[in-house]
């Protein structure tokens, strides 16, 4: 078999042994060259990172320090400040209705405040029922007797 070998590659001249290393030393360079421009790439976004970050800083340098816990806001003297519920005594508006600029006041046509808050409460809500029917249906993993869930 060497003998055959030897034969082709006289006939073909020195070229043909030059050519498997020719082939190979092409196939090594254009993956090198594919590397090489993945690691350009790869630091010019490495560099585009650090520049951002770098710009970042710089902007925040700028900016005011934070608010310290002496400027923020406090309870006032008397302590938190709860909701005041107010029930309005009712204005009679007239049949033939109003125009805008026959109202009076923003929104509550000038009404004054009820002597009897409870009263007016409870007749207003004593309309409410709760709703009857099968409801809907219990959520997911919720127990046997969790009723109308949200809507209870």
């Amino acid at each position: 078999m060497a003998h055959g070998i030897q034969g082709i590659a006289k006939h073909f001249g020195p070229a043909c042994g030059n050519m498997v290393g020719m082939d190979t030393t092409l196939s090594v360079d254009a993956t090198l060259a594919d590397i090489a421009w993945f690691l350009v790439v790869g630091i010019l976004v490495a560099g585009f990172l650090l520049g951002g970050f770098l710009l970042g800083k710089k902007v925040r340098e700028k900016e005011p320090p934070p608010p310290t816990a002496e400027s923020q806001p406090h309870l006032p003297e008397g302590g938190a400040v709860y909701e005041v519920r107010e029930e309005r005594d009712q204005v009679e508006i007239p049949e033939g209705g109003l125009r805008p600029h026959e109202m009076q006041g923003y929104g509550n046509f000038g009404s004054t405040t009820s002597t009897h808050p409870d009263e007016v409460r409870a007749e207003r809500e004593s309309g409410y029922k709760l709703p009857e029917g099968p409801g809907p249906h219990p959520q997911p993993g919720a127990p046997p007797d969790a009723g109308r869930g949200a809507h209870a």
